[in-house]
Protein backbone atom coordinates (compact mmCIF):
# COMPACT_ATOMS: atom_id res chain seq x y z
CA UNK A 1 0.00 0.00 0.00
CA UNK A 2 3.04 2.58 0.88
CA UNK A 3 5.00 1.64 -2.16
CA UNK A 4 1.19 2.24 -4.52
CA UNK A 5 1.36 5.43 -2.42
CA UNK A 6 4.60 6.65 -3.47
CA UNK A 7 4.53 5.45 -6.65
CA UNK A 8 1.25 7.70 -7.19
CA UNK A 9 2.81 10.80 -5.68
CA UNK A 10 6.28 11.10 -6.76
CA UNK A 11 6.35 12.42 -10.37
CA UNK A 12 10.01 12.44 -12.27
CA UNK A 13 11.31 14.72 -14.52
CA UNK A 14 14.64 16.23 -16.56
CA UNK A 15 13.35 20.40 -15.54
CA UNK A 16 11.00 21.35 -12.98
CA UNK A 17 10.17 24.68 -13.24
CA UNK A 18 8.81 26.85 -10.05
CA UNK A 19 6.93 29.80 -11.13
CA UNK A 20 3.86 30.43 -14.17
CA UNK A 21 5.20 34.21 -14.79
CA UNK A 22 7.08 35.62 -17.63
CA UNK A 23 10.03 34.43 -16.98
CA UNK A 24 9.22 30.21 -16.11
CA UNK A 25 7.20 30.20 -18.85
CA UNK A 26 10.24 31.46 -21.17
CA UNK A 27 12.15 29.00 -19.78
CA UNK A 28 9.49 25.81 -20.09
CA UNK A 29 9.37 26.70 -23.64
CA UNK A 30 12.96 26.58 -24.27
CA UNK A 31 13.20 23.31 -22.25
CA UNK A 32 10.89 21.76 -23.82
CA UNK A 33 11.77 23.01 -27.17
CA UNK A 34 15.20 21.02 -26.36
CA UNK A 35 13.61 18.21 -26.03
CA UNK A 36 13.41 18.02 -21.84
CA UNK A 37 10.77 16.37 -20.12
CA UNK A 38 9.11 19.90 -18.51
CA UNK A 39 6.61 20.66 -15.36
CA UNK A 40 5.73 24.20 -14.99
CA UNK A 41 4.27 24.28 -11.64
CA UNK A 42 2.06 27.63 -10.60
CA UNK A 43 0.93 28.43 -7.37
CA UNK A 44 -2.37 29.94 -8.22
CA UNK A 45 -5.11 28.69 -10.77
CA UNK A 46 -3.54 30.26 -13.95
CA UNK A 47 -0.31 31.43 -15.71
CA UNK A 48 0.42 34.71 -16.10
CA UNK A 49 -1.72 36.24 -14.16
CA UNK A 50 0.52 39.61 -13.29
CA UNK A 51 1.81 39.37 -16.79
CA UNK A 52 -1.94 40.05 -18.00
CA UNK A 53 -1.92 43.76 -16.01
CA UNK A 54 1.01 44.95 -17.12
CA UNK A 55 1.09 48.41 -18.81
CA UNK A 56 -2.16 49.03 -18.10
CA UNK A 57 -3.48 45.77 -19.75
CA UNK A 58 -1.63 46.22 -22.70
CA UNK A 59 1.10 44.55 -21.94
CA UNK A 60 4.66 46.37 -22.83
CA UNK A 61 6.78 43.18 -24.09
CA UNK A 62 10.18 44.91 -24.79
CA UNK A 63 11.87 48.06 -25.20
CA UNK A 64 13.49 48.49 -28.90
CA UNK A 65 16.58 50.06 -27.54
CA UNK A 66 19.11 50.37 -30.29
CA UNK A 67 21.81 47.76 -28.90
CA UNK A 68 22.32 45.43 -26.32
CA UNK A 69 24.91 48.07 -24.79
CA UNK A 70 21.77 50.95 -23.83
CA UNK A 71 19.60 47.83 -22.63
CA UNK A 72 22.15 46.93 -20.69
CA UNK A 73 22.82 51.00 -19.53
CA UNK A 74 19.17 50.82 -18.31
CA UNK A 75 19.78 47.88 -15.82
CA UNK A 76 22.60 50.60 -14.08
CA UNK A 77 25.72 49.18 -12.72
CA UNK A 78 24.41 45.01 -12.25
CA UNK A 79 23.11 45.38 -16.08
CA UNK A 80 26.53 43.85 -17.77
CA UNK A 81 25.09 40.41 -16.31
CA UNK A 82 22.56 40.27 -19.22
CA UNK A 83 25.11 41.14 -21.74
CA UNK A 84 25.20 37.25 -22.87
CA UNK A 85 21.13 36.28 -21.91
CA UNK A 86 20.49 39.08 -24.31
CA UNK A 87 22.68 37.66 -27.46
CA UNK A 88 21.04 34.69 -26.81
CA UNK A 89 17.56 36.17 -26.74
CA UNK A 90 17.38 39.95 -27.20
CA UNK A 91 14.77 42.27 -28.13
CA UNK A 92 14.81 41.45 -31.75
CA UNK A 93 14.45 38.07 -30.73
CA UNK A 94 11.42 38.51 -28.48
CA UNK A 95 9.28 40.47 -31.26
CA UNK A 96 10.06 37.84 -33.88
CA UNK A 97 8.76 35.04 -31.13
CA UNK A 98 5.33 36.47 -30.49
CA UNK A 99 5.16 37.53 -34.12
CA UNK A 100 5.48 33.84 -35.25
CA UNK A 101 3.25 33.24 -32.12
CA UNK A 102 0.61 35.58 -34.40
CA UNK A 103 1.27 38.63 -32.24
CA UNK A 104 1.68 41.63 -34.21
CA UNK A 105 3.69 44.86 -32.22
CA UNK A 106 4.28 48.36 -32.59
CA UNK A 107 6.53 50.58 -31.15
CA UNK A 108 5.13 53.90 -29.11
CA UNK A 109 6.89 56.67 -27.64
CA UNK A 110 10.20 55.90 -25.78
CA UNK A 111 10.51 52.60 -28.01
CA UNK A 112 8.31 50.93 -26.34
CA UNK A 113 7.02 47.89 -27.92
CA UNK A 114 3.39 46.34 -27.41
CA UNK A 115 1.05 44.00 -28.89
CA UNK A 116 -0.57 45.88 -31.84
CA UNK A 117 -3.97 44.72 -30.37
CA UNK A 118 -3.34 46.68 -26.94
CA UNK A 119 -4.30 43.55 -25.69
CA UNK A 120 -2.22 41.59 -22.99
CA UNK A 121 -3.89 38.51 -23.22
CA UNK A 122 -2.84 38.04 -26.85
CA UNK A 123 0.77 37.86 -25.59
CA UNK A 124 -0.12 35.36 -22.49
CA UNK A 125 -1.95 33.17 -25.38
CA UNK A 126 1.37 33.23 -27.39
CA UNK A 127 3.47 32.18 -24.51
CA UNK A 128 0.29 29.81 -23.57
CA UNK A 129 0.10 27.86 -26.99
CA UNK A 130 4.24 27.37 -27.18
CA UNK A 131 4.06 25.97 -24.41
CA UNK A 132 1.57 23.29 -25.46
CA UNK A 133 4.19 22.96 -28.66
CA UNK A 134 7.30 22.23 -26.53
CA UNK A 135 4.79 19.43 -24.22
CA UNK A 136 5.14 21.32 -20.78
CA UNK A 137 2.98 19.58 -18.28
CA UNK A 138 1.73 22.86 -16.08
CA UNK A 139 0.61 21.87 -12.93
CA UNK A 140 -1.89 24.64 -11.43
CA UNK A 141 -2.89 25.18 -8.10
CA UNK A 142 0.45 23.21 -6.95
CA UNK A 143 2.36 25.47 -4.16
CA UNK A 144 5.21 24.32 -3.38
CA UNK A 145 5.92 23.48 0.53
CA UNK A 146 9.46 22.71 0.59
CA UNK A 147 12.44 22.30 -1.45
CA UNK A 148 14.73 19.52 0.02
CA UNK A 149 17.83 19.80 -0.93
CA UNK A 150 21.11 17.67 0.18
CA UNK A 151 25.06 18.87 -0.15
CA UNK A 152 24.76 21.28 -3.09
CA UNK A 153 21.87 19.72 -5.21
CA UNK A 154 18.28 19.96 -4.36
CA UNK A 155 16.48 16.26 -4.58
CA UNK A 156 13.05 17.36 -4.44
CA UNK A 157 10.43 19.52 -4.20
CA UNK A 158 7.05 18.82 -1.75
CA UNK A 159 3.86 20.36 -2.99
CA UNK A 160 1.32 21.02 -0.50
CA UNK A 161 -1.11 18.10 -0.58
CA UNK A 162 1.82 15.40 -0.34
CA UNK A 163 3.12 15.16 -4.15
CA UNK A 164 7.07 15.44 -4.94
CA UNK A 165 8.33 16.24 -7.72
CA UNK A 166 12.08 14.88 -8.85
CA UNK A 167 13.98 16.09 -11.58
CA UNK A 168 17.16 15.94 -13.06
CA UNK A 169 17.63 20.05 -12.78
CA UNK A 170 15.27 22.81 -11.45
CA UNK A 171 14.47 26.33 -11.96
CA UNK A 172 13.14 28.63 -9.87
CA UNK A 173 11.55 31.79 -11.19
CA UNK A 174 8.56 32.78 -8.65
CA UNK A 175 9.27 36.42 -9.41
CA UNK A 176 9.26 39.18 -6.54
CA UNK A 177 6.85 40.51 -3.57
CA UNK A 178 5.17 43.18 -5.73
CA UNK A 179 1.36 42.87 -6.48
CA UNK A 180 0.74 39.54 -4.20
CA UNK A 181 -2.19 38.94 -5.12
CA UNK A 182 -0.88 37.31 -8.22
CA UNK A 183 0.79 34.96 -6.78
CA UNK A 184 4.22 36.73 -6.21
CA UNK A 185 4.44 36.34 -2.26
CA UNK A 186 8.48 36.34 -2.00
CA UNK A 187 8.23 32.22 -1.16
CA UNK A 188 11.41 32.36 -3.66
CA UNK A 189 13.36 34.46 -1.59
CA UNK A 190 12.97 32.07 1.70
CA UNK A 191 13.69 28.86 -0.06
CA UNK A 192 16.69 30.62 -1.74
CA UNK A 193 18.06 31.87 1.24
CA UNK A 194 18.03 28.65 3.15
CA UNK A 195 19.82 27.10 0.19
CA UNK A 196 22.71 28.91 1.17
CA UNK A 197 22.33 31.91 -1.49
CA UNK A 198 22.90 35.61 -0.88
CA UNK A 199 19.54 37.83 -1.23
CA UNK A 200 20.20 41.59 -1.39
CA UNK A 201 17.82 43.75 0.47
CA UNK A 202 14.20 43.96 -0.72
CA UNK A 203 12.36 46.91 -1.65
CA UNK A 204 9.36 47.80 -3.65
CA UNK A 205 10.15 49.79 -6.85
CA UNK A 206 9.00 51.77 -10.08
CA UNK A 207 5.92 52.22 -6.94
CA UNK A 208 3.91 55.62 -6.92
CA UNK A 209 4.98 57.32 -3.13
CA UNK A 210 3.13 58.74 -0.96
CA UNK A 211 3.01 62.82 -0.41
CA UNK A 212 2.64 64.85 2.85
CA UNK A 213 0.74 67.64 2.03
CA UNK A 214 -3.58 66.76 1.68
CA UNK A 215 -3.80 69.00 -0.97
CA UNK A 216 -3.01 65.86 -3.25
CA UNK A 217 -6.34 64.62 -2.87
CA UNK A 218 -8.00 67.82 -4.43
CA UNK A 219 -6.16 66.71 -7.58
CA UNK A 220 -6.34 63.06 -7.83
CA UNK A 221 -6.71 61.39 -11.23
CA UNK A 222 -4.75 64.69 -12.46
CA UNK A 223 -2.43 64.10 -15.48
CA UNK A 224 0.46 66.22 -16.04
CA UNK A 225 2.05 66.15 -19.48
CA UNK A 226 4.96 67.62 -20.40
CA UNK A 227 6.64 68.43 -16.79
CA UNK A 228 9.60 68.25 -15.52
CA UNK A 229 10.07 66.90 -11.73
CA UNK A 230 13.27 67.45 -9.64
CA UNK A 231 13.69 65.54 -6.80
CA UNK A 232 15.80 67.26 -3.48
CA UNK A 233 17.68 65.83 -0.75
CA UNK A 234 18.19 68.45 2.37
CA UNK A 235 17.76 71.24 -0.54
CA UNK A 236 20.42 69.37 -2.78
CA UNK A 237 19.14 68.23 -6.18
CA UNK A 238 19.77 64.47 -6.65
CA UNK A 239 17.37 64.02 -9.91
CA UNK A 240 14.91 65.58 -12.35
CA UNK A 241 12.94 64.00 -15.09
CA UNK A 242 10.82 65.00 -17.98
CA UNK A 243 7.81 63.71 -18.87
CA UNK A 244 4.42 62.57 -17.48
CA UNK A 245 3.09 62.11 -14.31
CA UNK A 246 -0.11 61.71 -12.23
CA UNK A 247 -1.95 62.77 -9.02
CA UNK A 248 -3.09 59.65 -7.13
CA UNK A 249 -5.19 60.18 -3.71
CA UNK A 250 -2.14 60.42 -1.19
CA UNK A 251 0.68 60.64 -4.07
CA UNK A 252 1.93 60.86 -7.58
CA UNK A 253 2.74 58.35 -9.77
CA UNK A 254 2.64 58.07 -13.72
CA UNK A 255 5.89 57.59 -15.67
CA UNK A 256 8.14 60.21 -14.17
CA UNK A 257 7.52 59.07 -10.55
CA UNK A 258 7.51 55.55 -10.93
CA UNK A 259 10.99 55.86 -12.82
CA UNK A 260 12.11 58.21 -10.03
CA UNK A 261 10.59 55.61 -7.12
CA UNK A 262 14.08 54.21 -7.50
CA UNK A 263 16.26 57.06 -6.34
CA UNK A 264 13.43 57.86 -3.91
CA UNK A 265 13.94 54.72 -2.19
CA UNK A 266 17.34 55.53 -1.33
CA UNK A 267 16.96 58.47 0.16
CA UNK A 268 14.35 58.48 2.73
CA UNK A 269 16.54 58.74 5.23
CA UNK A 270 16.62 62.55 4.36
CA UNK A 271 14.27 65.14 3.90
CA UNK A 272 12.95 64.72 0.54
CA UNK A 273 11.08 67.22 -1.97
CA UNK A 274 9.69 67.24 -5.32
CA UNK A 275 9.63 70.40 -7.21
CA UNK A 276 7.30 70.54 -10.33
CA UNK A 277 8.16 72.64 -13.35
CA UNK A 278 4.80 73.05 -15.24
CA UNK A 279 6.25 75.00 -17.75
CA UNK A 280 10.53 73.33 -18.04
CA UNK A 281 10.20 75.39 -22.16
CA UNK A 282 10.25 78.60 -20.54
CA UNK A 283 12.46 79.89 -18.32
CA UNK A 284 11.66 82.61 -15.38
CA UNK A 285 12.17 85.57 -17.01
CA UNK A 286 10.32 84.47 -20.69
CA UNK A 287 7.60 82.98 -18.34
CA UNK A 288 7.06 86.63 -16.40
CA UNK A 289 7.16 88.24 -19.97
CA UNK A 290 4.21 85.77 -20.99
CA UNK A 291 2.50 86.70 -17.40
CA UNK A 292 2.57 90.08 -18.08
CA UNK A 293 1.44 89.99 -21.53
CA UNK A 294 -1.53 87.89 -20.20
CA UNK A 295 -2.36 90.15 -17.37
CA UNK A 296 -1.96 93.22 -20.09
CA UNK A 297 -4.37 91.66 -22.66
CA UNK A 298 -6.80 90.12 -20.31
CA UNK A 299 -6.87 93.64 -18.12
CA UNK A 300 -10.41 93.24 -17.34
CA UNK A 301 -10.43 89.62 -16.25
CA UNK A 302 -10.64 88.20 -13.01
CA UNK A 303 -7.58 86.41 -11.66
CA UNK A 304 -9.91 83.00 -11.01
CA UNK A 305 -10.56 83.18 -14.93
CA UNK A 306 -7.27 84.00 -16.24
CA UNK A 307 -4.88 80.54 -16.07
CA UNK A 308 -6.80 78.49 -18.23
CA UNK A 309 -4.05 78.67 -20.79
CA UNK A 310 -1.36 78.08 -17.85
CA UNK A 311 -2.83 74.95 -16.33
CA UNK A 312 -4.56 72.36 -15.99
CA UNK A 313 -8.19 73.18 -14.77
CA UNK A 314 -7.92 71.40 -11.80
CA UNK A 315 -4.81 72.85 -11.16
CA UNK A 316 -6.27 76.08 -10.98
CA UNK A 317 -8.07 76.43 -7.87
CA UNK A 318 -4.95 75.24 -5.81
CA UNK A 319 -2.63 77.47 -7.63
CA UNK A 320 -4.89 80.32 -6.61
CA UNK A 321 -5.39 79.22 -3.40
CA UNK A 322 -1.56 78.91 -2.67
CA UNK A 323 -0.33 82.08 -4.27
CA UNK A 324 -2.58 84.12 -1.84
CA UNK A 325 -3.87 85.92 -4.46
CA UNK A 326 -7.65 87.11 -4.19
CA UNK A 327 -9.43 85.12 -7.07
CA UNK A 328 -11.58 87.91 -7.76
CA UNK A 329 -8.90 90.64 -8.38
CA UNK A 330 -8.03 91.94 -11.91
CA UNK A 331 -5.57 90.95 -13.42
CA UNK A 332 -4.04 94.13 -14.35
CA UNK A 333 -3.85 95.28 -10.51
CA UNK A 334 -1.73 92.03 -9.64
CA UNK A 335 1.55 93.59 -7.54
CA UNK A 336 4.76 92.68 -9.05
CA UNK A 337 5.56 90.81 -5.84
CA UNK A 338 2.41 88.81 -6.32
CA UNK A 339 3.51 87.88 -9.98
CA UNK A 340 6.61 86.58 -8.36
CA UNK A 341 5.23 84.09 -6.33
CA UNK A 342 2.79 82.57 -9.10
CA UNK A 343 5.57 82.44 -11.22
CA UNK A 344 7.30 79.94 -7.98
CA UNK A 345 4.69 78.07 -7.87
CA UNK A 346 4.56 77.33 -11.83
CA UNK A 347 7.80 76.66 -12.18
CA UNK A 348 8.58 75.32 -8.52
CA UNK A 349 5.63 73.85 -7.53
CA UNK A 350 7.11 72.03 -3.65
CA UNK A 351 5.70 68.55 -2.13
CA UNK A 352 7.22 66.65 0.28
CA UNK A 353 7.72 62.84 -0.04
CA UNK A 354 6.64 61.23 2.69
CA UNK A 355 6.95 57.32 1.72
CA UNK A 356 7.18 54.87 -1.17
CA UNK A 357 3.81 53.07 -2.00
CA UNK A 358 4.03 49.18 -1.20
CA UNK A 359 4.33 46.16 -2.76
CA UNK A 360 0.80 46.46 -3.20
CA UNK A 361 1.34 48.98 -6.31
CA UNK A 362 4.64 48.30 -6.74
CA UNK A 363 5.57 47.36 -10.38
CA UNK A 364 8.44 45.13 -9.20
CA UNK A 365 10.89 43.89 -6.88
CA UNK A 366 14.30 46.11 -6.13
CA UNK A 367 16.83 43.07 -4.53
CA UNK A 368 16.92 39.64 -4.63
CA UNK A 369 19.84 36.55 -5.17
CA UNK A 370 23.19 38.80 -5.88
CA UNK A 371 24.09 38.23 -9.58
CA UNK A 372 27.44 37.54 -8.34
CA UNK A 373 25.96 33.65 -7.34
CA UNK A 374 24.18 33.06 -10.49
CA UNK A 375 26.30 31.86 -14.44
CA UNK A 376 25.08 34.45 -16.61
CA UNK A 377 25.67 32.65 -19.69
CA UNK A 378 23.63 29.63 -17.77
CA UNK A 379 21.27 31.63 -14.97
CA UNK A 380 22.90 27.99 -13.51
CA UNK A 381 23.53 28.93 -9.55
CA UNK A 382 26.61 28.79 -8.03
CA UNK A 383 25.79 27.44 -4.92
CA UNK A 384 23.22 24.79 -6.16
CA UNK A 385 24.82 22.48 -8.87
CA UNK A 386 21.30 21.46 -10.23
CA UNK A 387 19.29 24.90 -10.23
CA UNK A 388 18.96 27.45 -12.58
CA UNK A 389 17.41 31.21 -11.42
CA UNK A 390 15.78 33.22 -13.91
CA UNK A 391 13.59 36.59 -13.60
CA UNK A 392 12.70 38.81 -10.80
CA UNK A 393 13.89 36.86 -8.43
CA UNK A 394 17.28 37.74 -9.68
CA UNK A 395 18.85 41.22 -8.22
CA UNK A 396 18.02 43.46 -11.41
CA UNK A 397 15.88 45.99 -12.15
CA UNK A 398 15.17 48.37 -15.12
CA UNK A 399 12.98 51.77 -15.40
CA UNK A 400 9.55 51.16 -16.84
CA UNK A 401 9.22 50.75 -21.09
CA UNK A 402 9.38 46.92 -21.23
CA UNK A 403 12.83 47.03 -19.91
CA UNK A 404 11.81 44.35 -17.11
CA UNK A 405 9.74 41.97 -18.78
CA UNK A 406 12.97 41.80 -21.45
CA UNK A 407 14.88 41.05 -18.60
CA UNK A 408 12.83 38.12 -18.12
CA UNK A 409 12.39 36.16 -21.26
CA UNK A 410 15.73 36.62 -21.80
CA UNK A 411 16.79 34.72 -18.05
CA UNK A 412 14.50 32.62 -18.78
CA UNK A 413 14.97 31.70 -22.41
CA UNK A 414 18.96 30.99 -20.62
CA UNK A 415 17.83 29.16 -17.94
CA UNK A 416 15.62 26.75 -19.67
CA UNK A 417 18.50 26.17 -22.24
CA UNK A 418 21.12 25.98 -19.42
CA UNK A 419 18.67 23.22 -17.51
CA UNK A 420 18.92 21.10 -20.90
CA UNK A 421 21.01 18.43 -20.82
CA UNK A 422 21.11 18.48 -24.84
CA UNK A 423 22.86 22.20 -24.10
CA UNK A 424 24.68 21.14 -21.16
CA UNK A 425 26.66 18.49 -23.72
CA UNK A 426 26.91 20.53 -26.93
Amino acid sequence: MDIDYLILDIMLYDVAIIGGGPAGMMAAIRAGELGERVILLEKTKRLGTKLLITGKGRCNITNQTENDREMIAAFGASGKFLFSALKKFGVEDVINFFGTSGVKTKVERGARVFPESDQSRDVLDALLLNLKKSKVEIKLDSAVKEIIAKENKIEKIKLFGGKEIIAEKYIIATGGKSYPGTGSTGDGYTWLDKLGHTINELSSALVPIIIKEKIVAELEGLSLKNVEISLYKDAKKIDSRFGEAIFTADGMSGPIIIDMSGVIGKHLDGKLKLSIDFKPALDYPTLDLRLQKDFTTQAKKLFKNSLDNLLPQKMIPVIINLSGIDPNKKVNLISREERKKLLHLLKEFSLTVKALGGYDHAIITAGGVATSEVDPKTMQSKIIANLFLAGEIIDLHGPTGGFNLQQCWSTGYAAGEGASSSYLSS
